[in-house]
């Protein structure tokens, strides 16, 4: 705890700069610059509040010792014994949320994403399956108040998707979604079995940070661009004008499609944003053997016994195999509520995190 104490002390004195830098008329003034430096300040805020906090209460059982220690009054000495019980137990546990909140941060965490889910191992069923995970992230994406937009998508016959890309974008999504990426498996008796008996199927998810300011310049001659009608709801605006936008970025075969702005100006901008985003990611990776090695790490094959999650219609029940969560609530996870599983996923994450500190001060 001593190195991570020298460090807040450097924190804080950063952290007094900036407040002091909000309220210069300069930065004030620089629009760009007042929202970095206040951004800064509010990621550092609650880690300063909490060590101030902690460096008070350290104060007050060092100021109750002396009374302890010199006091001749009995009742004055027993009240200062038994704050300090009280202030040991809060020091204890910020200790434990300043080290929390002292833990590398991924870069990504603020960062919205784009996730691609596709059936796997199980054919009509596993193309189904992807569709209410789809669902399932739109809901809890709408529970976390972010939103959600279409970027491609190759919808089956049967009303399930064989594979579809959506943008989510909000507070923190990656920090939260990215432990989405893996192979999810489902049991259940698919709506074309007329025995009743339970299969098993595969759906993927993979999830990408967006590269927001992107170092990319595409060769247009690169890109092909299909305008098409915009599909759902919208009137006759969306039936008369072909407002949708899909770009094709043919060196890597990249396909991004957006529907959901109102102009297909809007549109080929908000496309040509995801298009930059993904061929970086590709490229990110230099070569398409790594690239697919990256994609396969993080989503697995789809072969059914790959899983980083089982969903269980007849028992109602989802396990989360990373962590040997199980939860008898899959029609309220299957509904948006995620948070239980999120939570548990960033804990453990967590606790690992420690125990690397931990075994390096050693």
């Amino acid at each position: 705890m001593d190195k991570i104490m020298a460090q807040l002390e450097s924190l804080v004195a950063h952290y007094d700069e900036l407040q002091e830098m909000m309220a210069d008329p300069e930065v004030i003034n620089d629009t760009k610059r007042y929202m970095e430096v206040s951004k800064e300040e509010a990621d550092l805020r609650d880690v300063v509040e909490k060590y101030r906090k902690y460096k008070a209460d350290k104060k007050e059982i060092s100021d109750n010792k002396d009374i302890i220690a010199n006091e001749s009054d009995s009742d004055l000495v027993e009240m200062a014994k038994d704050e300090n019980n009280e202030l040991e137990q809060d020091i204890a546990k910020l200790e434990d949320e300043i080290k929390i909140l002292m833990l590398p941060k991924d870069p990504n965490d603020d960062k919205d994403i784009i996730m691609e889910i596709r059936g796997a191992a199980g054919g009509d069923e596993a193309s189904l399956f992807a569709g209410d995970l789809l669902r399932m992230y739109e809901k809890y994406a709408e529970r976390q108040n972010w939103q959600v937009s279409i970027v491609d998508s190759e919808p089956t016959e049967v009303g399930g998707y064989k594979r579809v890309a959506i943008m989510i974008t909000g507070n923190k999504v990656y920090s939260k979604l990215k432990y989405e990426n893996g192979a999810h498996r489902v049991q259940r008796v698919p709506v074309t079995e007329s025995q009743g008996r339970v299969h098993t199927s595969t759906a993927t998810v993979a999830v990408m940070p967006e590269y927001e300011q992107v170092d990319l310049d595409l060769d247009p001659k690169d890109i092909r661009v299909d305008v098409y009608r915009s599909s759902g709801a919208g009137g006759q605006h969306i039936n008369k004008t072909s407002s949708a936008v899909r770009m094709t970025h043919l060196p890597t075969g990249i396909v991004v499609a957006m529907q959901d702005q109102r102009s297909q100006q809007q549109n080929r901008e908000k496309a040509m944003q995801i298009l930059k985003s993904r061929v970086y990611d590709y490229y990110e990776s230099q070569n398409r053997d790594k690239y697919d090695a990256k994609r396969k790490n993080a989503v697995g094959t789809g072969d059914r016994s790959e899983r980083i999650r089982t969903y269980n219609y007849p028992q109602n029940r989802v396990t989360d195999h990373r962590i040997g969560l199980t939860l008898n609530k899959l029609d309220r996870v299957m509904n948006g509520e995620l948070d239980e599983i999120i939570d548990a996923l960033i804990l453990y994450n967590q606790t690992k995190q420690l125990e690397e500190l931990a075994e390096q001060n050693v």
